[in-house]
């Protein structure tokens, strides 16, 4: 599926994880995903969702617009798909692991992504409809700052670079 992806993203500390489970209509899955060999102007990767047992890949490529903006094609494929998309890593990024939790607030999707090298924070993502969309976020998260179009935050940069420090 083809779209425009606009998101906001924040550094949160790190929220425990059963007062996450306990907010209405949570969700958790394991996400690992690694980066493929890039194409001009192009950003490709493969990932593995599973939730509730079932696992789903895709296949995602990506060409930045702005700090908040991208053009994004996605689309699931098969294990067999992924098994040989997999040959096509990108030797220089090491495959991100990281729990998401998708929790519904307001009018959006609170996506909280928690990875096993942190220990006291985490990254919130909120997609939205367009970049001037209010937001408002629950006061259970404790925001440290916005983090949006700030690459030492993405997903490619924690998959490229020596494993992050901790501290906040």
């Amino acid at each position: 599926m083809s779209a425009l992806e606009i998101e906001r993203k924040w550094l949160i500390r790190r929220p425990d994880e059963t007062m996450l489970a306990a907010q209405p209509c949570a969700s958790v899955s394991h996400i690992c995903q690694t980066y493929l060999h890039d194409l001009p102007g192009l950003s490709r990767r493969v990932r593995a969702r599973t939730a509730d047992g079932i696992t789903v890949y895709t296949q995602t490529i990506k060409r930045r617009i702005d700090h908040m903006t991208a053009h994004e094609n996605e689309c699931v494929i098969s294990h067999a798909e992924y098994l040989t998309l997999l040959k096509e890593a990108d030797p220089a990024c090491r495959t991100i692991e990281k729990t998401r939790w998708c929790i519904p607030f307001s009018t959006h999707t609170l996506e909280i992504d928690l990875y096993p090298f942190w220990h006291t924070q985490a990254v919130l993502e909120i997609e939205l409809p367009s970049p001037d969309t209010p937001i408002s976020l629950p006061d259970w998260l404790a925001v440290l700052r916005e983090v949006t179009g700030n690459r030492a935050y993405s997903n490619h940069h924690l998959a490229a670079s020596p494993i992050p420090e901790d501290p906040v």
